[in-house]
Parts: structure tokens; C-alpha cells; sequence
């Protein structure tokens, strides 16, 4: 019976009508005085392994509404800069990607810099996340808002991005106990307001922050900045939103169905995946510094065995590590764990205070 029913299991393969490998665009110029990026890839064909495919050896070039063309340079395999001391997005300019790679010939339309409002406030708070009349029972998290508002009603398309940063301690004698993590968001989070009477915007969620996290046992810090998009962008992004959040259905949208605003000139009908944003950008930073209930401790696993004696000579930072030394007791004994996290916090995050960070 088992082979039988084996033996009915037939691979389905669909036919998709689509080029092995499609350009994939992520761009974005803005005010501030920093390196732009481009980043340019080829997509993966559809039932091959998922490798990082950067395209190199490209010349990437934007171009103002006055003609002035700026050259980028390959920083890094598929990654494209301006130079900050030379360049720098202007609000009112008009700007145009041009793409000169193997393969092909890419460009854009002008894209205006929209002006930006201010981020009114960015506040937290705490979400019970377990309820309980037992308070060693209850479990919190934290819960990021912000507001905004455009007096003008010229910005009516929002976007946001952030970078988080926490400190966090190892609670072992290690040399390297005390470490700062940062990670940036890949989340989308747009917002229309030309549906309103007005340009506000009250009480957006950015982020939860669950307790099952380092990053309320200490201090954390989000720095959250804010975009105007054109209408075109807005539409671009929701849809992407929607695939990320409904995709893996048979006949659910694809990325494919997704236009951008690159182009290829030489081949017309060839399709290609991205966008290239310009906008002005406000920023705006939060540190929570808080009490939160639940808390677990978050290294419990970490102690594996106990060494006394002597320790052996090979072995150490490699199989295991010493995350209690007692070397000067008689007799000397050592405790100690074979994850390396939990005796070096350096191996998730880095050592350096960032400058921003304040000890209050």
C-alpha cells in the first residue's frame, strides 16, 4: 500500500513564461549629507538555489533637471555611491537614473524631491502581553508610535524606515560582557493621507517589541526616518506590501506583476524589478530605558559543566568557553559553555559605545 500510494506522487513543474534573470533596482537619493546607494542584481530563475547575485562592472549615473550628471562609484560587488562631499539631493531638484550594464540600457524619468515635514513626536508604550493578577506572571512589550502632520499639504505620502539599536549585558564575568546591537528594518511602512482632509498623521504603530527580546533587558534606541513619496510610489510600495504579506497561494500576485519606474531602453519589453525613490528626509530618535514585566533570563542555556583542576591547554574558545573563572581557588575550578554568545558578546553585536548614546 505504501508503494502504491508513493508511486501516485507526481512533481508538478508550472510553466512560467519569464527571463532567467531579471535586473532588480534599489535606489534612493536624499537631502542629507551622505552616501546615496544603488544596488543592483539579477534576480534568481524559479526553482534554482537562492545565491546573492550582485551585478558588477556597471556605470551608474544620476542626472539633475539642469543636466549636471554625477558618476557613482562601486563601493562594494553590486553597490553604487555618491560621494557626500560632492553630492547631495536638493528639495524641488528632479532627478533620473541611468543604468549602462552588460546586457543592457536602463533609465528612469525624473523623479521630484518633495519636501518633508518634521516628525511631530515618537513615543512608546507598554502592551500587556500576558495578563495575570500574579505580577511575577504578567508579560509586557513595547509598542512605538509616531506623529506627524504637513501644515502645507504638500507631503501626502508617507514611508518610514528605522535602524534599532540596544544595549545589552552578559551576566558572567566576561571580558566582553557589555555590547551594543543594531539592526535595520526591511519592513514596509507607508502611509496615505490624501484621502483626509488634512496631512496627519496620529498614533502610527512602527514597531513591537516582544519581550522575548535583549533589546528592552537594558536600554533601547530607534531612530526612525521619514520620507515624502510621490503618489507613484506609494501605489509601488503597497503592492509590494501586499505580496509580502498574502504571497504563497498558487494565485496570489507576484513580484512580477509589481511595475517599478526603471526601464530598459534597449529592450523595451524586457521587465525589470525595483524602484528608484528621491525624497527629502526627516529623522527623529527614541530611547526607552523602562521596566518591563516577564522579562526572561536570557541565557539560562548557556552554563553547560563545571571544570575543576586544571584546564586543558587546547580546547578553550573553540569547543567551549569559560564564562566563570575561578583559577585562584584551592582547588580551582572553572565554569564553563560551549555557545560562544554567552562568554563573548561580540560574536552578535560590537563593543563600542555608539556616539548617540546617551546614560541617562
Amino acid at each position: 500500500m505504501i508503494l502504491l500510494f508513493a508511486g501516485c506522487t507526481i512533481e508538478f513543474k508550472p510553466e512560467i513564461m519569464e527571463d532567467k534573470e531579471l535586473l532588480v533596482v534599489s535606489g534612493l537619493i536624499t537631502d542629507q549629507a551622505v552616501s546615496n546607494r544603488v544596488v543592483l542584481s539579477r534576480s534568481t530563475p524559479i526553482g534554482n538555489q537562492i545565491i546573492s547575485n550582485a551585478l558588477t562592472g556597471a556605470l551608474v549615473t544620476v542626472t539633475d533637471e539642469n543636466g549636471v550628471v554625477t558618476t557613482l562609484t562601486e563601493t562594494s560587488p553590486g553597490i553604487y555611491s555618491t560621494d557626500s562631499t560632492t553630492f547631495r539631493g536638493r528639495v524641488g531638484g528632479h532627478y533620473a537614473l541611468n543604468i549602462f550594464a552588460e546586457g543592457g540600457n536602463y533609465e528612469t524619468d525624473f523623479v521630484e524631491m518633495k519636501p518633508v515635514p518634521q516628525i511631530g513626536a515618537l513615543y512608546y508604550e507598554k502592551v500587556v502581553i500576558t495578563a495575570s493578577t500574579d505580577s511575577s506572571r504578567i508579560d509586557e512589550g513595547c509598542r512605538i508610535y509616531l506623529d506627524s502632520y504637513d501644515p502645507t499639504g504638500k507631503c501626502l505620502f508617507f514611508r518610514w524606515g528605522f535602524v534599532e539599536t540596544w544595549e545589552y549585558h552578559i551576566p558572567y564575568p566576561v571580558v566582553n560582557s557589555k555590547c551594543w546591537a543594531t539592526e535595520r528594518s526591511d519592513r514596509i511602512l507607508i502611509k496615505n493621507t490624501s484621502v483626509y482632509n488634512q496631512a496627519r498623521i496620529s498614533k502610527y504603530p512602527v514597531i513591537f517589541i516582544t519581550n522575548r527580546t535583549t533589546r528592552l533587558q537594558i536600554k533601547y534606541s530607534i531612530l526612525v526616518n521619514q520620507y515624502s513619496i510621490t503618489e507613484t510610489e506609494y501605489n509601488f510600495w503597497e503592492k509590494v506590501q501586499s505580496v509580502n504579506e498574502n504571497v504563497g497561494g498558487l494565485y496570489d500576485m507576484t513580484p512580477m506583476a509589481i511595475p517599478g519606474n526603471i526601464r530598459c531602453t534597449s529592450r523595451p519589453e524586457e521587465t525589470v524589478l525595483g524602484y528608484f525613490s528621491v525624497s527629502a528626509v526627516a529623522e527623529k530618535r527614541l530611547f526607552v530605558e523602562d521596566q518591563f514585566l516577564g522579562l526572561p533570563h536570557f541565557y539560562t542555556y548557556c552554563v553547560t559543566d563545571t571544570l575543576t583542576g586544571f584546564l586543558p591547554e587546547e580546547g578553550l574558545n573553540s569547543s567551549y568557553w569559560v564564562v566563570d573563572d575561578n583559577g585562584n581557588e584551592i582547588p580551582p575550578w572553572w565554569v564553563i559553555t560551549t555557545y560562544r554568545e554567552c562568554g563573548d558578546c561580540v560574536t552578535d553585536a560590537e563593543r563600542i559605545k555608539p556616539d548617540y548614546w546617551d546614560d541617562f
